[in-house]
């Protein structure tokens, strides 16, 4: 198995999603549990492999090679390093608890289940593919799933058409599962054109008649074609990630997607983006990256803070979460724009903390929404005393979200502030700080309001708390949040070596020291 683990994990829930399919309509039972069995597999192969990675060797390990259209100089090529194993087990982990958070789903559970199964494999794809044409291809399958996933089991929610363009808004049906959905899908489908512009210069420049993402990064491209092709990769892959002003499909999705989906689209899907901005775009191109610094780590500082400021004046409890990803997204990509070793172990360890605790933050607020039928803040209050558990566990999300030392928000956001200062911009980490203050204000707010307030109104006495197969994802991503908050070294010394390697190249006069300790 170990020969071809990756490939399983990348297969698993291929499969699974083909299988999901032959099942007959009326086997409930049956398409959760090749689901549920799928996911399983996905996740016991990832923690094999991030268990088995020579973290003192480093480098790319566990390669399986296989010939795909040899003319072109496309192969097949997994591997594992330490940027992809964390990723490979924050997916795994995302999608058992999704798969169980949705056990109860009964419309069109059959094609649900299988696009959730696809779209993971692409998911997995990009973290271990080495070739970028397939690299592209996988990030496709990736995308796409999510306009039938919302478009179909989303919700649609009231948009007031108010103001000058309240003719366009009622045009366009602003709040309807279907406007998000389309928004989402041409959004990202524009950014996906910008990066095959940039594939295809690469691959044309390069002259060596191939797709492998090693090569590439050592083909001494011109100054001038790094410098622009740089900004069509960091925008293409970043509108994924939530880059500020390219971010307006991320709220909007979020809000109309339905619980499993959310998680995996806040949980994976953004990280994408970021980790196609870092492995493609500052990897391969390092002088477009350091030309580009100063307005890629300025747009993210601003993503910082107006993610957090937007997310303070929602009302509905999806579009905090929501912007409040935009928000966190803004700190990896301001730890990537700081080209240093603390910037960089903490925007990787930042995708899989913000990836754990928004999964956590979907999970809860499905469980709320399936029980009070809203998700409008005001209506709400004291839902303490009829669901301890989710109580328990929303504050638990809240806290790592403001960075409470003990949880894993702490450690990413100290080591990319760390980062910002370092980097030669410490005015950078000045407006991360205050993010991290307007996060404290809102999510302390929010969560006060929702459950520690006032005793429930008399609609919401019945409300019960989480049960059964509920308590999977709660539970899960709750200990994940605080073994990664206490032990931070399980994850941070295989990205450590792998960053290093990454910017000996990008910065070559830069000594690369350790910053393990400085989390330890």
């Amino acid at each position: 198995m170990n020969g071809h683990l990756l490939s399983l994990i990348v297969a698993a829930p291929a499969v699974g999603a083909v299988l999901v399919m032959l099942l007959p309509e009326g086997s409930r039972l049956g398409i959760r549990l090749v689901a549920l069995v799928s996911s399983l597999i996905s996740l016991a192969g990832s923690i094999v492999a991030i268990a088995g990675y020579d973290r003192a060797a480093g480098g790319l390990q566990r390669v399986e090679d296989y010939a795909m259209v040899p003319s072109m100089g496309v192969r097949l090529r997994f591997a594992l390093d330490g940027w992809s194993g964390p990723l490979l087990l924050l997916t795994g982990v995302i999608l058992f608890a999704g798969v169980l958070a949705t056990w109860t789903l009964a419309k069109r559970d059959k094609e649900y289940y299988a696009l959730l199964l696809l779209l993971v494999a692409g998911v997995l794809g990009v973290f271990v593919v080495q070739d970028l044409l397939l690299f592209f291809l996988f990030y496709e399958v990736a995308v796409l799933p999510m306009y039938l996933l919302i478009g179909i089991w989303g919700a649609s929610h009231a948009v007031p058409a108010d103001g000058p363009f309240k003719r366009a808004w009622t045009a366009f049906s602003v709040g309807s599962k279907q406007y998000a959905a389309m928004k989402l899908t041409l959004m990202l489908l524009i950014g996906s054109a910008a990066i095959l512009v940039a594939i295809f210069a690469l691959y044309t420049a390069s002259g060596s008649r191939t797709f492998d993402l090693g090569e590439l990064a050592q083909t001494a491209y011109p100054r001038r074609l790094q410098v622009t092709l740089f900004p069509l990769v960091w925008l293409g892959f970043g509108t994924l990630a939530g880059v500020f002003p390219f971010h307006t499909w991320s709220p909007d999705g979020h809000a109309s997607a339905p619980t499993a989906t959310s998680m995996i689209h806040a949980g994976v899907l953004m990280k994408l983006g970021a980790f196609g901005v870092m492995r493609v775009g500052m990897v391969i191109l390092p002088e477009g990256a350091h030309a580009w610094l100063p307005v890629v780590g300025a747009v993210a500082a601003i993503n910082v803070l107006y993610g957090a400021f937007c997310a303070m004046s929602q009302k509905d409890l999806k579009y905090i979460i929501a912007y409040s990803s935009v928000s966190h997204m803004g700190v990896v990509m301001l730890g990537a724009a700081t080209l240093t070793p603390e910037g960089w172990n903490g925007a990787v360890f930042q995708m899989v903390a913000h990836g754990v605790m928004t999964g956590l933050f979907f999970a809860l607020v499905g469980l709320v929404y399936e029980r009070a039928h809203t998700r409008w803040i005001p209506k709400m209050g004291g839902f303490a005393t009829v669901m301890p558990g989710v109580a328990a566990f929303f504050t638990l999300a809240c806290l790592s979200s403001l960075g409470l030392p003990g949880t894993a928000g702490f450690v990413s956001e100290f080591l990319v502030f760390l980062g910002a200062w370092k980097s030669g911009h410490p005015g950078w980490a000045i407006p991360g700080v205050l993010g991290a203050f307007v996060t404290a204000v809102y999510v302390l707010k929010g969560t006060r309001a929702i459950f520690w307030g006032p005793g429930p109104s008399e609609e919401f006495h019945e409300l019960s708390d989480a049960k059964r197969t509920e308590w999977v994802a709660p539970v899960v991503l709750g200990v994940c949040l605080v073994v990664l908050g206490l032990w931070p070294r399980i994850v941070l010394d295989s990205i450590e070596g792998t960053s290093a390697a990454h910017l000996q190249r990008l910065v070559p006069s830069q000594v690369v020291t350790a910053s393990v300790e400085a989390a330890r």
